[in-house]
């Protein structure tokens, strides 16, 4: 291996250097797809009405079968019901075509968010119509919710939506606080063991290695961010998986409107081969296990993701199409015309 692709290897998340070094991105990227060939990926938490076509084609070309967008707050603060509604709504039809006409099932969790609970009035309206969406084909479970400032507001309101987990049968995808985290993550699992949650129910997001060991000695599933410059990066990850193992640990993108990398997945396999992790390891902790955790919903059908998915982009959800006036429809993915 050369020396450029030798420093490449030691992060291909976070990739740095001078143009004249690393020459293209494209080189990057064929250089670790080399490592993730035949591997498939499942991303159990990512953001896609935040990103564009662009990824949706990046995702499917390095493996990445199927995805969860769970409901998260937009960047600023919503101002009435109907905001909310239109969102969900979104969540359970037109991403979840949008994914498909990319070859990517798409499911979701449906929830409110931490930050807006805070918003005590219009998040009473909120929980009025979680119940009509939680149950809507796709919906894998109740999420993300849990703690942002640590509020009572936010506490009440991670406790009722618990609740309606429960009386749902399906899992808790759980936002972990960016402050505080470790007081946040013990008071998120503290909350749901006096709910009597299942805690093989509850997945707990954003761990970091002051929470891991916590999470994983309750019971409970262990997600990581890999995020660019903060939250997780994926060599830490790797040392993780080297010391706890692939057990209730799965790993995810969150990519959203903000600095963030929809390929992590895939470049963390890569790292953790590179790094001797076994195929099998790989295999639970970026595909298997996000499966295992949301299957629970009943909603996961892993038929619908083994083989490639037809993809037909003529079709239309509610007249509109992911085309543009007179774009040509890609029907097969590897299709490299651009008309």
């Amino acid at each position: 291996m050369c020396q450029k692709h030798s420093e490449i290897a030691q992060n291909p998340s976070h990739f740095e250097g001078s143009t004249d070094e690393l020459k293209t991105s494209n080189e990057i990227q064929s250089y670790y797809t080399e490592y993730i060939k035949g591997m498939k990926f499942f991303d159990p938490h990512i953001h896609m009405t935040s990103r564009t076509t662009d990824d949706y084609t990046a995702l499917i070309d390095a493996g990445v079968v199927a995805i969860i967008e769970p409901a998260f707050w937009l960047g600023q603060p919503r101002t009435g019901l109907s905001s909310f509604k239109d969102y969900f709504s979104s969540l359970v039809g037109w991403e979840r075509f949008r994914s498909s006409q990319f070859g990517i099932k798409h499911y979701c969790t449906i929830g409110l968010n931490s930050r807006e609970a805070n918003n005590e009035a219009l998040a009473e309206e909120v929980m009025e119509i979680l119940p009509v969406f939680i149950y809507k084909e796709g919906v894998v479970g109740v999420g993300e919710i849990g703690f942002d400032d640590q509020t009572p507001a936010e506490e009440k309101y991670y406790r009722l939506q618990l609740e309606l987990a429960k009386e749902a049968n399906i899992p808790v995808q759980v936002h972990t606080p960016h402050r505080d985290k470790k007081k946040g993550t013990e008071l998120s699992i503290s909350i749901a063991l006096e709910h009597a949650l299942d805690p093989g129910m509850v997945i707990i997001d954003h761990n970091n290695e002051e929470t891991v060991e916590g999470v994983l000695e309750k019971g409970f599933w262990a997600a990581f961010t890999i995020y660019p410059f903060t939250k997780m990066g994926n060599e830490r990850m790797v040392e993780i998986v080297k010391k706890y193992g692939s057990e209730r640990i799965m790993v995810n993108s969150a990519a959203d409107w903000g600095i963030s990398d929809p390929l992590a997945v895939p470049k963390t396999a890569a790292l953790m081969k590179i790094k001797g992790i076994s195929d099998e390891d790989i295999r639970l902790v970026t595909y298997q296990n996000a499966i295992t955790a949301f299957a629970q919903s009943g909603q996961i059908n892993v038929a619908d993701f083994e083989t490639p998915m037809i993809i037909d982009q003529s079709l239309k959800f509610n007249g509109n199409t992911v085309l543009r006036g007179g774009q040509i429809p890609r029907i097969e993915k590897d299709s490299i015309i651009i008309s």
